[in-house]
């Protein structure tokens, strides 16, 4: 059997990277920088009031009290978006609000509360120093700066940063495209009456939420019964303009093994040694990538964890592709078989990791409860309570 290490290295060979694409600021939310930004201007682009209040010369309310207040003739009246250059001559106010531009000759600005608020002539009852509750023009960001560094994740942060430096798009990686297949003529759709013999489609559902989670897009995530010509009909409908197909089911070593009857040749069917989700296919389909997932609904996102979702997030050019893990100690005792890669459901509480649910596949109820996975490796089959085990943190 082919090891899990293997199989990662042949999956993680065949997902690629998107080109670089400008989007507008609205679609780039969650996406990689793929270029440097550099401001193009600086920010603030002007002198302007960080307060409410008057635009002065600090000499002359120098001597400035509550007791004794100094007045001052308002000669201008400046709001926010005010494009008229101003100039205050020394001995007058400029009532200014926040954000204003700064006449020249002022050197200062007064707080509103500090005053009177009058609007012909104010009453100042405090002095301040040359630059106080002045916003410099470039104190933030000066033009020709790099402000956002490529393979830098977007953020509402960077987007507000990007639309104040008047950039309508931005340089990223491009969300993968995926196609996600369930298979099983016994599958049907949630909603509809069951026959017998039939169960509802989940697998489609949960691993469409779980490429969307990785921060690629579905493109389509149809259900095709056990029959070949369907499957070949489907696959073209859907997979016309996708970079990597995921179908789920179909691998094993049944009689109605609708994906291996498909796609034998160009897809390489191989049993990976580990638990659960041994039965695994990869290869290409007219160029494009395809991962075959077992059927099982743990083994097929356990499987997912495992193989696709670090190098699906790699092709993104996320700095961190992978689940956090690290080593948790183990409150029970617990058996894993010789030969195989075992992942077992837990839940992680700080530093103490318990299993939780049977190990078999069919068992979904435990895993959508988990909080992580225990990996136990292939030459362990006994762990001991206290015992150090390698966790994957799902949270």
């Amino acid at each position: 059997m082919r090891t899990v290490s293997e199989h990662q290295d042949i999956v993680a060979a065949l997902i690629k990277a998107r080109a670089p694409q400008q989007l507008p600021l609205a679609q780039a939310l969650g996406l990689v920088l793929a270029e440097e930004v550099v401001a193009p201007l600086s920010l603030p682009g002007f002198d302007n009031s960080a307060m409410d209040g008057y635009a002065v010369l600090a000499e002359d309310i120098a001597s400035a009290t509550a007791e004794r207040p100094v007045l001052l003739p308002v000669a201008e009246d400046i709001p926010a978006g005010r494009t008229d250059p101003l100039t205050l001559k020394p001995g007058t106010a400029h009532r200014i609000m926040t954000g204003a531009p700064m006449p020249a000759g002022a050197t200062a600005v007064v707080p509103v509360e500090a005053t009177d608020g009058s609007t012909d002539t104010v009453s100042i009852r405090t002095s301040v120093v040359t630059g106080q509750h002045v916003r410099r023009a470039g104190e933030d960001v000066t033009a020709g700066t790099e402000v956002l560094r490529a393979g830098q994740v977007v953020t509402p942060a960077a987007l507000g940063l990007a639309a104040a430096l008047g950039l309508a798009e931005l340089t990223v990686t491009p969300r993968q495209r995926v196609l996600v297949m369930s298979t099983g003529t016994e599958l049907v759709a949630p909603g509809t009456p069951l026959q017998p013999g039939q169960i509802y489609e989940s697998n489609a559902v949960m691993l469409t939420a779980a490429v969307r989670d990785a921060g690629a897009e579905v493109v389509a995530s149809p259900m095709c019964g056990d029959d070949v010509d369907a499957f070949h009909a489907t696959l073209a409908a859907h997979a016309t303009d996708v970079d990597l197909i995921i179908t789920t089911g179909g691998v094993s070593a049944g009689a109605y093994e609708v994906v291996k009857d498909s796609l034998s040749g160009q897809v390489e069917f191989v049993k990976v040694a580990m638990q659960p989700g041994m039965p695994q296919g990869s290869g290409t389909v007219n160029g494009t990538p395809i991962i075959t997932l077992p059927g099982n609904p743990v083994s097929a996102l356990v499987s997912f964890e495992v193989f696709v979702r670090s190098p699906l997030r790699a092709a993104m050019g996320y700095p961190h592709p992978g689940r956090p893990r690290r080593a948790a100690v183990l409150s029970e005792d617990l058996t894993s078989p010789r030969g195989k890669r075992q992942f077992r459901r837990g839940v992680l509480t700080g530093d103490a990791v318990t299993s939780y649910g049977p190990p078999a596949s069919h068992h979904l109820r435990w895993l959508a409860s988990a909080n992580c996975l225990l990996e136990i490796g292939e030459d362990i089959t006994e762990l001991a309570a206290g015992s150090a085990v390698p966790v994957w943190d799902l949270s």
